[in-house]
């Protein structure tokens, strides 16, 4: 058995038996190093260059606090207040709720658990609340509308794949508005939909006069998005220092203006940002080590070539990754597929004349839909606990959403304009 081989079936064999994918791409990267009689300190050599001369790297963990400020304060609860007034009045209001405190909350923390876990809660208790929705609906809705949150910027996902491709962060991050709203465009129409076809209950208006009031309230709230995207566009800011600002930015209007965070909340947000910042960091760091292997291995080279055989032409390659992605996010975790897979995919891509910007954001996508994917979709398994409802029930009610955002990802593969016309107001060349 060649190196190579032995060290994929050890991950696989690690994996399964419990061991966390980081650690396991580290050791079996470190199997490969000793069965190819190379030095086995590369490992730590690579881990360390990889890690520490990444200066986008910091933009993760940021970019968690900020969310787990903003849970921890009334921030959360304030938003879906606006929410509520604007949309809650119509047929289904509570489920249009839910979509659109989603695209705002997309403009925040960046990743998908944080916000299903964050207003999944309370989401979930509005909705159900005398029976107003099926639990098992709203759980659905909540676990599908939390998928928007990774692809309108800032967007973890993205600052991972800006690492392993190269390109612009900044133009990446513009590239997810459009598709982020044609996604919850799509969900807000399966809402209405659903609302009429199993006559869901109109939601009790707010009287106009409150409307000013509420959007004062949240107005600070609402303001992040601005300030963390004006400051990167606006050219004041790098986006990890823009991260920086977010997670300050939160901060002082949950502690300072809306009085709402206590020392113990703001120790448990430190504290909760850690670990997961810990969980994500040792993914990259097993990736990085085995990303290496990989090279060394010249997999990228070799795939390009052999895809080259079969004379792809850029759309019929999209169609492929767009399947092999939507396979593998039912299966793995999503930051270990842009660690590992889509690094192979990305030389193919240039060699293609497909843009990279347009590409990254057709990964993310993808990647970001097997999260809902039954039967392992681990946003199933989130909303799962949060509603106390069986998966297969939640599975069943997430088909329609499903295929909405599937039809989502099916347009902006084939119209590359619906991710790159923002960019390139920008001054994107691509």
């Amino acid at each position: 058995m060649d190196p190579f081989t032995a060290s994929v079936i050890s991950i696989v064999l690690l994996a399964l038996l419990g061991l966390p994918i980081g650690h396991a791409m580290i050791a079996s990267s470190i199997l490969y190093l000793m069965l190819a009689g190379l030095d086995m300190g590369t490992a730590a050599e690579q881990l360390l260059n990889g890690m520490f001369s990444s200066y986008i790297l910091l933009a993760v963990p940021l970019f968690i606090l900020a969310a787990e400020l903003m849970n921890s304060g009334s921030m959360t609860i304030r938003l879906l207040g606006f929410c509520n007034a604007i949309v809650g009045r119509f047929h289904g209001g509570l489920a249009l709720v839910n979509v659109v405190q989603s695209i705002i909350f997309a403009g925040m923390s960046g990743s998908a658990i944080a916000d299903a876990a964050g207003t999944g809660k309370m989401m979930q208790k509005m909705m159900t609340e005398g029976g107003k929705y099926p639990p098992a609906f709203a759980a659905a809705l909540t676990a599908a509308s939390a998928v928007i949150g990774p692809i309108i910027p800032p967007s973890i996902p993205v600052v991972i794949y800006a690492l392993v491709s190269d390109a612009s962060i900044g133009y990446l991050f513009l590239a997810g508005v459009t598709p982020g709203l044609l996604m919850g465009l799509a969900l807000a129409v399966i809402v209405v939909w659903q609302a009429k076809t199993r006559n869901f209950p109109v939601g009790e208006p707010v009287p106009l006069r409150d409307i000013p009031k509420t959007t004062i309230n949240a107005f600070p709230a609402l303001m992040m998005p601005v300030v963390l995207l004006g400051g990167i566009y606006g050219g004041v800011t790098t986006p990890t220092e823009a991260a920086a600002v977010a997670a300050l930015y939160a901060l002082v209007i949950s502690a300072l203006l809306y009085r709402s965070v206590t020392f113990g909340s703001f120790y448990a947000s430190l504290a909760g940002s850690a670990r997961t910042t810990a969980s994500i960091g040792m993914l990259i760091a097993g990736a990085i080590v085995f990303n290496y292997v990989v090279t060394v291995e010249n997999i990228p080279t070799e795939l390009s070539r052999w895809l080259s055989g079969f004379d792809l032409s850029p759309l019929a390659f999209l169609l492929m990754v767009n399947a092999i992605l939507l396979v593998l996010g039912c299966l793995l975790e999503g930051t270990t597929i842009l660690l590992i897979v889509v690094p192979v995919f990305i030389p193919t891509a240039n060699a293609l004349g497909i843009d990279l910007v347009h590409f990254g954001v057709v990964c993310v996508v993808n990647i970001m839909l097997g999260l809902v994917t039954p039967p392992y979709g681990l946003l199933l398994f989130v909303m799962t606990s949060i509603s106390g409802e069986s998966l297969g029930r939640i599975s069943r009610e997430i088909l329609p959403f499903l295929a909405a955002l599937l039809v989502s990802l099916v347009i902006i593969t084939l119209v590359p304009a619906v991710s790159l016309w923002l960019p390139r107001v920008f001054g994107y060349g691509g």
